[in-house]
């Protein structure tokens, strides 16, 4: 298979969870998350803001509000293919963008440098064993993943996971894999 024919399958993965299920994994994942040492250490978090069919990471931006760390929110530059990540204290700092995302309004005052983040949760469709992911085909955040030195974490479900995923020399590797049963390093494969 071919990535747009992974991507396809990922999608459908997600969008055949029943909501009842789909609830029932986030919270055996934000468990796993919020007793972590990679949550616990982590004093600026990179999270994207998820869409209905992904999973849901509002819960993950309040208990950081909550617990005083400093959540960063990305921001797609389509022309450059790049993302940056702007402080995020409040829901009203979002707007809409294009295919109804959510994004923070670009504040050079709430601009959050790329190495400054000490956990990037990722997005993505699919993932292997060895941390390899199937995102949106965008490659925002392979982009961005080069050459950043902080902890990068994938939030997925069991049901998202494949043996081996096809990838090129640019594709970058999360560390790390959230689901359901828990946190798992890919760099000790």
């Amino acid at each position: 298979m071919d990535k747009t024919a992974y991507r396809f399958k990922g999608k459908s993965i997600l969008h055949n969870i029943s909501l009842r299920e789909k609830q029932s994994i986030e919270s055996s994942m934000y468990q796993s998350l919020f007793s972590s040492e990679e949550w616990k250490k982590a004093k600026i978090i990179g999270v994207t803001l998820s869409q209905d069919h992904e999973w849901s990471t509002e819960p993950i931006i309040e208990e950081g509000w909550k617990a005083g760390k400093t959540i960063a929110a990305p921001r797609c530059l389509p022309k450059e293919k790049q993302l940056e990540f702007y402080q995020l204290d409040s829901y009203n700092q979002l707007e809409r963008v294009y295919f109804g995302l959510r994004e923070p309004v670009r504040d050079k005052d709430w601009f959050v440098e790329k190495n400054a983040i000490d956990l990037l949760l990722v997005p993505g469709l699919l993932f292997d064993s060895k941390g390899y992911r199937i995102g949106y085909g965008g490659g925002y955040y392979d982009r961005f993943i080069e050459g950043f030195r902080g902890k990068t974490m994938m939030i997925a479900s069991e049901k998202q996971r494949e043996d081996i995923l096809p990838f090129e020399d640019y594709d970058q590797r999360v560390e790390y894999v959230l689901t359901e049963k828990g946190i798992h390093s890919t760099y000790t494969l």
